[in-house]
């Protein structure tokens, strides 16, 4: 394959090992970090290195998402996060990360349509559907149901084909809104709900969890404003945990469905999309606003198991750009629904207070996240926690598919193979030294 030229430093890393110095390229970034390629590293020297976690490694290169975590900046192909949540939909901001720069107007209605005519499943999808038990988790049928979608749509699945690649990223958004849904209404004991090809991605999503055979949900243009801007805000995060895996499971040729299927798999871990439902979960814990003194003290107690969620994040030093945008739609979405009723969500609004000028927060740089605005948003609106990584999945297809594009189309791209530091035995023959103990 042809090497892609890259953006050269003048200058060069040296490594110094043994007495011998390798030097290798250093490559700039448009925005941000530079980056040293020791991808010869281990042929030249025979020397792996050691990053847990990959916190000090690029594992690619991309143009689609910049953050930038010291400022609070998030931008999808150069456009600042705030102003997409503002003048974009989701279907555009998904047009926007898989094709590189805004559709005009006839483009955009002609991409909708194409999503539009995608939001069906495959009838026998419901068999599977009812092969799951009743109190299955959401996320667990989400996994299951994207992964077979590919013995659904065979005519998608050559990933060396452009035009099978393209229908296949619009399936997988398209459907994702489905499946979750229909994982919503199974958990619920509902019948499904069809989608409607007259509403909105974020609409129809809102009509197919609400509606039943005998009520037609009444579509408020506030909650689905704010479920739109959730789904935006949440397309993508440059090479985070989920989108790291759809990139490596990719880097084996699998195909795009089950690509997704893994990606949504790790979203699922309460570290990553799964952090939403367990701020909520801690603030169910606290119970009342009486109570928030007493776990503000043990999540400062290092002995203590109780950890503060839906506050910090592992990128942004900062305030999280995301969550300054929910918190204003949460007060609107607060203020639609009322929350005289509901103590929890006037227990979230106390610690947020709290939380924004008590020294302990600011000196930890713990600030609100956007885990804890959508969750407080997504209950307000009335979906469960357990939904909130579901929906979190749904955003997260626009991101996934358009990482997963631009690695197949890279020329330069491999199967991911990370090295590792093995610290095991030294060789042993068979028979001797073993084990002594009783149990396992």
């Amino acid at each position: 394959m042809r090497e892609k030229k890259r953006n050269l430093t003048k200058n060069k890393a040296k490594l110094s090992i043994n007495n011998k110095t390798y030097e290798f390229p250093i490559y700039k970034s448009t925005e941000g970090e530079s980056v040293i390629d020791i991808s010869k590293l281990h042929s030249i020297a025979n020397i792996f290195t050691y990053d847990p976690g990959f916190t000090s490694t690029a594992s690619c290169e991309s143009k689609i998402t910049f953050i930038d975590g010291e400022k609070g900046i998030l931008r999808y192909r150069g456009y600042d996060i705030e102003e997409l949540a503002k003048k974009s939909d989701f279907i555009e901001v998904v047009n926007l990360l898989i094709y590189g720069d805004l559709p005009n107007n006839k483009q955009l209605k002609k991409y909708k349509r194409l999503i539009t005519r995608h939001t069906l499943l495959h009838d026998q999808i419901i068999n599977f559907f009812q092969g799951f038990r009743r109190d299955a988790h959401p996320m667990a049928m989400m996994v299951g149901v994207m992964g077979a979608l590919s013995s659904f749509y065979q005519d998608t699945l050559d990933i060396h084909d452009a035009h099978q690649r393209q229908e296949a990223t619009r399936r997988i958004v398209a459907k994702s809104a489905t499946i979750g849904a229909m994982a919503y209404k199974y958990s619920i004991g509902q019948s499904f709900v069809s989608p409607k090809n007259n509403l909105s991605f974020s609409e129809n999503f809102l009509h197919m969890c609400f509606s039943n055979t005998a009520e037609e949900y009444k579509i408020s243009p506030i909650l689905s404003k704010a479920m739109d801007t959730i789904f935006i805000l949440h397309a993508d995060h440059e090479q985070n945990a989920s989108t790291s895996t759809v990139r490596l499971a990719g880097s084996s040729g699998a195909n795009p469905f089950a690509c997704i299927a893994a990606g949504v798999s790790s979203l699922w871990g309460p570290a990553h999309g799964g952090a939403n439902q367990a701020a909520l979960e801690m603030l169910e814990e606290i119970g009342t606003s009486k109570n928030i003194r007493k776990y503000l003290n043990k999540a400062k107690n290092k002995k203590d198991p109780f950890k503060l969620m839906g506050f910090g994040h592992r990128v942004y030093k900062n305030y999280d750009p995301r969550a300054k945008i929910l918190k204003n739609i949460c007060q609107k979405v607060l203020n639609h629904v009322g929350i005289k009723n509901d103590p929890i969500l006037k227990l979230a609004i106390d610690l947020e207070k709290i939380a924004l000028r008590e020294k302990y927060f600011i000196d930890k740089k713990l600030y609100p996240n956007v885990d804890f605005y959508s969750g407080i948003i997504l209950r307000a609106i009335g979906f469960p926690p357990e939904m909130f990584t579901v929906i979190f999945a749904i955003a997260r297809t626009a991101g996934w598919t358009a990482q997963w594009t631009e690695m197949i189309e890279d020329p330069i791209q491999k199967i991911g193979r990370p090295r590792q530091l093995y610290t095991g035995n030294k060789p042993l023959k068979y028979g001797k030294n073993r084990s002594k103990k009783n149990t396992r």
